[in-house]
């Protein structure tokens, strides 16, 4: 998907139009629609300020990737990669345990 495709996904899931999307980082509807269409590239500047009002990483925006991180998300990584090295394994273990029993739960489940 191009960074238009994925501005116009998220701005129809947040059920907003192109001139709110617009007036709240600062520029008009016509401009999001440009974007939108792939007829313009939004500046680095500009597409920071689409992630914070759309809430999902710069990565998804552009394309880089199709994981969908919130803010609350992209937060709690960011707390977790913050932790001394011992607390850092401890918290991931328990997340990977967490994932590997969802797994088999849902494996068995069938």
């Amino acid at each position: 998907m191009t960074i238009g495709a994925h501005i116009m996904l998220l701005r129809k899931q947040q059920n907003l139009s192109q001139a709110e999307l617009g007036k709240r980082i600062g520029t008009s509807g016509d401009i999001i629609g440009r974007y939108e269409r792939d007829l313009m590239m939004p500046s680095i500047e500009v597409i920071i300020k689409i992630a914070d009002v759309l809430a999902v990483s710069i990565d998804y925006l552009v394309g880089k990737t199709n994981l969908v991180l919130d803010q609350a998300t992209l937060k709690r990584l960011e707390d977790i990669n913050a932790l001394p090295p011992e607390a850092k394994e401890y918290v991931l273990g328990h997340i990977d345990m967490m994932i590997r029993d969802f797994k088999n739960k849902k494996a068995y489940a069938k």
